[in-house]
């Protein structure tokens, strides 16, 4: 009778630790679906190729129409990260009545970290 429970006990036991064992996923599977997000990053300059730093940098996600933002460092730098990349994006750059034109990044490229460089060159409202 004590071995059928043991049996038993141990039987449980192991259950218990396979399933604990899918929950949670390996440290490698962490790593690896962080090795598939892509990034983008850039500089944002303006016509004459100077850093513009304080520019307002808009990342929209096609797909969900979300927008994200990042102030530009005094560098002119910008930088989004952790980004999915079956996922079409659209960004580009502001200042004061200047703006970029827009950038699309397609899920069709499969590069992981995308560099783009954000040209002020037009006024807001179309004009030149």
């Amino acid at each position: 009778m004590t071995r059928r429970v043991a049996a038993r006990a141990f039987g449980v036991f192991f259950l218990a630790a396979l399933v604990l064992l899918a929950a949670f996923p390996s440290p490698a599977q962490d790593q690896k679906s962080d090795l598939e997000l892509r990034t983008i990053h850039g500089t944002v300059v303006d016509k004459n190729e100077n850093a513009a730093p304080g520019s307002v940098v808009y990342l929209l996600n096609v797909k969900t129409q979300a927008v994200k933002t990042y102030i530009a460092d005094d560098s002119g730098s910008y930088r989004f990260s952790g980004l999915d990349p079956n996922v079409d994006y659209e960004v580009h750059a502001e200042h004061g009545d200047l703006m970029s034109s827009t950038r699309t990044v397609s899920s069709f490229d499969s590069r992981r970290d995308i560099s783009a460089t954000l040209k002020l060159s037009r006024n807001k409202k179309g004009v030149n």
